[in-house]
This record gives C-alpha cells, sequence and structure tokens, in this order.
C-alpha cells in the first residue's frame, strides 16, 4: 500500500478527530441533553408552568404527552412511553395493583377539593339521599370521581347496588350527562369547570372529607433509577410547587391563564382557582405511604381491585429529596 500524500494525511485525521469529537457528544450525559418524557392530563400541567413562566429556563428538555385522564396516563407510564406524570392516588393505585412498574416521588394534598358530583341545573336531585335509583356516571372505573361516588353514597346511607354506574370516559360523560341520558356526573378539573360553565350544573357535593385530595406524581422505575432524569424530576417537582405558589399569589393572572386554558368566563375560573391554591406538598414518606395504602384497602373492599400490596414498596423519597 502506498503511502498518502501529505495534504490526504492531514484530511484523513482531522476526519477521524471530527468523528471522535462527535461521538463523545452523542454520548455525553450533560443536563442539556437529558429528555424528560411527561405526562400531562388534559395539558393543564404544561400550561399553567408556560403561564407561571416556569418553562422558560430549562436544564433539560421535556417531551410532553397529553392525555384525556390518569388511567391513559397510567397506560403509558406501564408501556415505558412517559417517565412520569401527575395523577390522584386512586387511579394511580390501580395501576399498581395492575401491576405498573412505578414510584410515587412527590405528592400534594388540597384536602379533596376538585372533584364534584354534579348534576343539571334543573334536576330534582338536591341531596345524597336522592341519588337511589338513579344513573350515575363515576367516570372512569378505579378513577377518583368513582372514588367520590362510592364515597358519597356511604354517606348518603347507600350502597353501589343502590344506584347505576355507567363508567364512561369524561368525554362520553360529559355527552351523556348534557342529552340526560346520565342523572349525574362525577367529575373533577377543566371537565368540571366546562360543565358548570357551559350547562351550569349544580354541585351535589365534592370531595371534602371524602377524597384524600391526594397528586401523586409517578415515575418509572427506569426513570428513578437514572441519575440523570432523578436530577430532572427533582427539578420538574419543584416547579409544579411553584407553579401552585404562583396561582395562590397572583390570583388575576390564573383567572386569566384557567378562562383561557378551559375557554369559560372569568367567573368560572375563580370558581377553580380555591381548589389550585389549595394544594400544598407532602413528604413522601411512611404516612404518605399509609394513606395510599389506605385508598388501596378500600378498594380491595369494594371489589374494584384485587389481592394484597405493601403500598410502602412503590414509594421513592429519594428522587425529589433536597
Amino acid at each position: 500500500m502506498f503511502p498518502l500524500p501529505p495534504a490526504r494525511r492531514l484530511i484523513a485525521v482531522l476526519a477521524i478527530l471530527l468523528s471522535a469529537v462527535a461521538t463523545l457528544t452523542a454520548c455525553g450525559s450533560s443536563d442539556d441533553e437529558v429528555v424528560l418524557r411527561v405526562g400531562d392530563q388534559t395539558g393543564e400541567t404544561q400550561s399553567r408552568l408556560r403561564a407561571a413562566g416556569l418553562l422558560d429556563d430549562l436544564p433539560y428538555e421535556i417531551e410532553w404527552s397529553q392525555f384525556p385522564a390518569a388511567v391513559n396516563l397510567h397506560e403509558a407510564l406501564r408501556a415505558d412511553a412517559i417517565d412520569i406524570g401527575s395523577a390522584a392516588d386512586s387511579p394511580t393505585v390501580s395501576a399498581i395493583a395492575g401491576g405498573s412498574r412505578i414510584k410515587a416521588v412527590a405528592a400534594w394534598n388540597n384536602g379533596g377539593k376538585g372533584t364534584y358530583v354534579l348534576v343539571p341545573k334543573d334536576s330534582p336531585i338536591r341531596d345524597l339521599a336522592d341519588l337511589k335509583g338513579k344513573r350515575i356516571s363515576p367516570s372512569t372505573r378505579g378513577s377518583v370521581a368513582h372514588y367520590l361516588v362510592l364515597g358519597a353514597l356511604e354517606k348518603a346511607g347507600l350502597s353501589q347496588s343502590d344506584a347505576t354506574l355507567n363508567y364512561l370516559a369524561p368525554t362520553d360523560a360529559s355527552s351523556a350527562f348534557s342529552t340526560g341520558s346520565i342523572d349525574a356526573w362525577a367529575t373533577w378539573g377543566v371537565y368540571a369547570a366546562r360543565t358548570r360553565g357551559q350547562l351550569g350544573a349544580r354541585v351535589l357535593t365534592d370531595g371534602a372529607g371524602i377524597n384524600s385530595g391526594l397528586s401523586v406524581l409517578s415515575a418509572t422505575d427506569q426513570a428513578a433509577a437514572d441519575p440523570a432524569k432523578r436530577t430532572a424530576i427533582a427539578d420538574f417537582a419543584d416547579r409544579v410547587d411553584r407553579s401552585y405558589e404562583w396561582a395562590k399569589q397572583n390570583p388575576q393572572d390564573f383567572d386569566r391563564w384557567y378562562s383561557k386554558f378551559a375557554r369559560q368566563p372569568l367567573e368560572v375560573a375563580a370558581q377553580i382557582r380555591p381548589e389550585q391554591t389549595a394544594y400544598q406538598r407532602i413528604p413522601v414518606d411512611d404516612a404518605f405511604a399509609a394513606q395510599l395504602q389506605t385508598t388501596f384497602d378500600t378498594w380491595t373492599r369494594a371489589g374494584v381491585l384485587q389481592g394484597r400490596k405493601d403500598l410502602r414498596d412503590y414509594v421513592d423519597p429519594t428522587v425529589t429529596a433536597p
């Protein structure tokens, strides 16, 4: 083999060096290259964070995925299609019971606000006892709204068999409610806001005193074990916390944001604000695990879930610890 001319040797060396640099860059693990895949119900979290200016200085990239309900978000977590996502405790423990390999890594509590049993504005239903014999959609089976329905019936001295429960996805339940195919609908968040704003639906009861009020940020086992993603998850949880504080400190800005997000008048946004500003971050500790266990055990007694799980095995306080 003949030796390369000096100029061609130089070009070849430079090509090798450039290739090596490209390889090192592709394999690097700096924060700027971390992609955190975040599941978001109805797009509310992303929208609130953006309104609060909390997506302007991210040291990592977020790949957002939007889902209509918690059950869909948890299906994505189980399929490893996303790294993290927030949902109430009911769908979280339902996912765990179904074999999802996740860990609860951060949590907030608003005292049970934000979930409602709604009835039409001209409905003869005036108290919980009036639900006897009625058609109720608890939205999806195992949801926080389903939990509220069971608790509301029990509070009225009724059982599941005293009413007809129709499990419907939120969009289907909305249609059924608007056409009178169901007498009451248990739902949450933007669905409740739009139904109250557009149809004048009445709140028969909310979740205060029945639901735990927990919002649980869950991560897949893979994401929770990845050092770079752990750092990003901790930062993301802090930003969510700051977004609730923003809502509390800036009520007018919150109302304007939520009015635009939910496509509802400002007065409807003002009705929603108390449930958002009530969220307080709580420790991911044994007391939190005990709350999840109570929810899980309630579902097993109701026949919704089967088997036995120790929920302490599905809590990881180290991911978002200071």
